[in-house]
């Protein structure tokens, strides 16, 4: 439990102090923040199956005063006051160990609301920050380590058995039955520590969910296989497929033989974002319509362009420092990125994943600088491709004789050895639309981490499976009234984009999800709010998926283009079967 020590630890004199006397009038939380309290609001023994709850390492700890800090998705809070909970368990016949953590808020505070948090990369906790998001509603929230042996650990750690080989129980821990377990406990945990029952009568508990990135796929793999766990979701930029498309980069430079400077592809990039800006009807530095992107600009427009970058530290993990640059773009350099931009396909030109426009950044192209020869190199970012295909946890990727084909069958073999517990792709979403839960999910447009395009496709993948006798119009219109998708203008991965920092960003996603699911308010339009340029404040509305924005003047309307559906929805045809 050494993070929520440290936590604990991090708790200032000036904080804890006032607490000493608002414990003596506020009696509620001081009366149930105790351990003899928390342990018989635990779920009794058997209330999930084969999972034992160990009580011993219950620790119960009351914080007053809290501030909730400010995030680019959620709003900040002041004075909230909350248990903080943690125990451990461990699955029947094993020796194992979860550690889950909860925040309760003060039962004045708490407005009948349960919240489960998810992780990033490959952690499945983003520990007080991450619960610290509930706060704001007044829901608990919980968040578990998956059994990786504490908050600070990840998949890396339990990923490979002792002989090398895959975890399955870690695998599946990790894909969807943690988030589970500790949904379950805390939905439980939360009825039973603000008195569920009044008077004979059930309250009502909403139950919620809130992740991006490796959160989202999280989320998404809740709402997949447990229909009635959560009454909404808030699903952001999930990373729900195969992380193949990080190799796309590397082989694309090693097959055309350049390995450009990352600076020389952010020239490449920023010229594209100026060209295709004005393409939504709106010039504001921020890209709005990248589909069109790609039919408009060719990178060979940037040839002769100069680019200039200072030195860079860069830790190991990232490829290591880079020097200053400067140089023009390169005809060599032009061909690399269209050959990304165009997608990853193999020797018979089928489509084997998803690819990013010409107006995203572009990780997984970046090069390493090699000091000693003073050249650049490939830098195969893809530790987590090696733990969950190769068995090796390392960023040292050969890529000698690696081809588009042999990517293809990397994706063949992440589909064979994980796609059931990890890859959230099931379309069929019937049981959690029949319990009347939502989905909020979103995007940001240029995510050069998980493209948007892996989204597009899903919630299509949706629209066909749930809606088969209906056209394409009218089964997006059926969808809409339980699922939406928004593509944030500009975004990057879960935060907003430098690169682009005039686009509208959604300040209260939660929210959005509470309003549709308590008060069935069907957000048309994702309220969002300008970050930066002469409409900094301002409030602009995003357009819901497959609509697309288009300005005239000042004013925002959002239009179906066929185009958009086209390049958003490309077939994956390299795998002979339906591939979401």
């Amino acid at each position: 439990m050494s993070l929520r020590l440290t936590f604990l630890a991090g708790i200032s004199l000036a904080m804890v102090t006032p607490a000493l006397s608002i414990c003596a009038r506020n009696t509620s939380l001081s009366t149930v923040c105790t351990a003899e309290y928390v342990q018989n609001a635990l779920p009794a023994a058997g209330f999930l199956k084969g999972v034992n709850l160990d009580v011993s390492s219950l620790t119960v700890n009351a914080v007053y005063n809290y501030t909730v800090p400010p995030t680019f998705t959620h709003p900040g809070a002041v004075d909230r006051s909350f248990c903080n909970v943690t125990f451990s368990y461990s699955h029947a016949g094993t020796n194992d160990k979860t550690n889950l953590w909860f925040f309760l808020p003060s039962p004045d505070q708490f407005q009948n609301r349960y919240l489960s948090t998810g992780g990033a990369s490959i952690s499945m906790t983003l520990g007080e920050w991450g619960l610290s998001v509930g706060l704001v509603y007044g829901a608990v929230s919980g968040t578990t380590d998956g059994g990786f042996g504490g908050f600070d650990k990840d998949l890396s750690s339990v990923a490979l058995r002792a002989d090398g080989v895959l975890n399955y129980d870690a695998i599946a821990a990790y894909g969807y039955k943690a988030i589970h377990e500790m949904s379950v406990v805390g939905k439980e945990l939360t009825r039973k520590f603000y008195g569920g029952n009044t008077n004979g009568t059930q309250t009502k508990i909403y139950s919620y969910f809130n992740g991006c990135s490796e959160g989202g796929r999280e989320g998404l793999s809740q709402v997949q296989k447990y229909g009635t766990q959560f009454d909404g979701a808030a699903i952001g930029a999930p990373a729900i497929r195969d992380t193949v498309h990080w190799l796309q980069g590397p082989v694309v430079e090693k097959t055309l033989n350049y390995f450009p400077p990352p600076c020389e592809l952010q020239r490449i990039t920023a010229d594209a974002v100026a060209a295709c800006d004005s393409l939504d009807g709106k010039t504001d530095g921020v890209v709005g319509r990248s589909d069109l992107c790609k039919l408009h600009y060719d990178a060979t427009a940037s040839i002769g362009n100069p680019y200039n970058c200072s030195a860079v530290d860069r830790s190991p993990f990232q490829g290591g420092p880079l020097p200053a640059v400067q140089g023009t773009v390169s005809a060599e350099a032009a061909a690399v990125a269209n050959e990304i931009w165009k997608g990853l396909f193999d020797s018979k030109n089928r489509r084997i994943t998803v690819n990013n426009f010409p107006s995203v950044p572009l990780p997984n192209a970046e090069t390493a600088f090699n000091p000693f020869t003073g050249s650049y190199v490939p830098f195969p970012n893809a530790g987590v491709v090696n733990l969950l295909i190769r068995e090796l946890y390392t960023f040292d990727f050969p890529l000698d004789d690696v081809t588009y084909d042999t990517l293809r069958d990397y994706v063949l073999e992440g589909m064979h050895k994980i796609g059931y517990p990890i890859a959230a792709v099931w379309p069929d979403l019937e049981k959690y639309r029949d319990n009347g839960g939502k989905v909020l999910h979103w995007h940001g447009e240029a995510d050069g981490t998980v493209p948007a395009i892996s989204s597009t496709i899903y919630h299509d993948a949706v629209r066909k499976t749930m809606y088969p006798g209906l056209g394409l119009n009218e089964g997006y219109e059926q969808l809409n009234e339980w699922y939406r998708l928004f593509l944030v203008p500009g975004a990057g991965h879960c935060d907003p984009n430098p690169e682009q920092p005039n686009g509208p960003f959604p300040r209260d996603i939660l929210k959005s999800v509470i309003d549709w699911v308590e008060d069935d308010v069907n957000p048309e339009r994702l309220p969002a709010t300008v970050l930066g340029g002469p409409e900094e404040g301002t409030q602009q509305p995003i357009c819901s998926w497959p609509l697309r924005p288009k300005w005239t003047g000042g004013d925002l309307e959002c239009v179906f283009d066929q185009v958009a559906i086209d390049e958003f929805v490309p077939a994956l045809d390299s795998i002979p079967v339906p591939v979401y």
